[in-house]
């Protein structure tokens, strides 16, 4: 039987309308009620995952910033917790300085963005929560970082990935969330490391872990599980990588998961 479930959040367990369906809900509580850890692996902040555990009634620690956090829900304990390296975040500030890209930093659950621009209220917008302007990027990069995220053309991201890959990529974790977000985290801050911490933190094998996911972002903890999921509408290169293959997050791919290696198990 699995005893954990990590589940990222956008385009995988909401819909596109940015929702949880009322049966994937269901199932998931149905999944709780059986001993099922559930939680979240996203690369969203904690204060906007938090806002969509609560939807769903989750009691867990939850996994956030890329796989940089892992914090509980009751009291906000920090579990697991890595950084942007001080040098790795110099270095990718200045690039995109110089290289006129977006970008915003991710400091104590805080959206920091140089200008009020159409990138950050979009973004803003996506996150369910506000963004602060703070042009003295210089100063604030010296405080711990858990994410710094850039937003541009997916062609030029694709390339910048290049640069940075040469630049920084000893040290960091360099992934896309979405064609038009490039992440920059610790090495260690992926969803991998994290669903790893959490599946020796509640005492469970990986063998019992599934994880589902629909971006390249996804990949590191779709690998380490013992059950790796792609939605339906997920990229193909983790769908060529998962175990599995669910419905799309419109047709309540988290629900079909969890009925039919959870739920239906239990009835036979």
């Amino acid at each position: 039987m699995y005893k954990l479930i990590a589940i990222d959040i956008d385009d995988t367990l909401l819909t596109d309308e940015r929702t949880v369906t009322p049966g994937t809900k269901e199932a998931l509580i149905a999944a709780m009620e059986r001993g099922v850890f559930v939680t979240l692996a996203t690369g969203r902040m904690f204060p906007s995952a938090r806002k969509i555990a609560d939807q769903i009634e989750l009691n867990v620690p939850i996994i956030t910033y890329q796989g940089s956090s892992v914090k509980t829900l009751l009291d906000e304990q920090v579990l697991y917790e890595r950084y942007v390296p001080q040098d790795a975040a110099e270095l990718l500030m200045n690039y995109c300085k110089e290289n006129n890209i977006h970008l915003q930093l991710y400091t104590d659950d805080v959206i920091y963005v140089r200008e009020d621009n159409q990138h950050a209220r979009d973004y803003s917008s996506l996150a369910n929560l506000p963004f602060v302007v703070e042009p003295d990027f210089k100063s604030l990069i010296k405080r711990p970082t858990a994410k710094m995220l850039m937003i541009d053309d997916p062609a030029r991201l694709d390339e910048v990935a290049v640069d940075l890959k040469k630049l920084i990529g000893a040290n960091t974790h360099i992934t896309k969330s979405k064609p038009h977000f490039l992440e920059v985290t610790h090495k260690e801050g992926t969803k991998g490391h994290a669903i790893s911490f959490m599946a020796e933190h509640i005492g469970c094998s990986m063998d019992e872990v599934i994880a589902i996911g629909d971006s390249w972002n996804d990949h590191e903890m779709i690998e380490v599980a013992g059950l790796g999921v792609a939605m339906g509408n997920a990229v193909q290169k983790l769908k060529d990588i998962a175990q599995y293959v669910t419905k799309t997050n419109n047709d309540e791919g988290v629900r079909h998961v969890i009925e039919k290696f959870i739920l239906q198990p239990e009835t036979v």
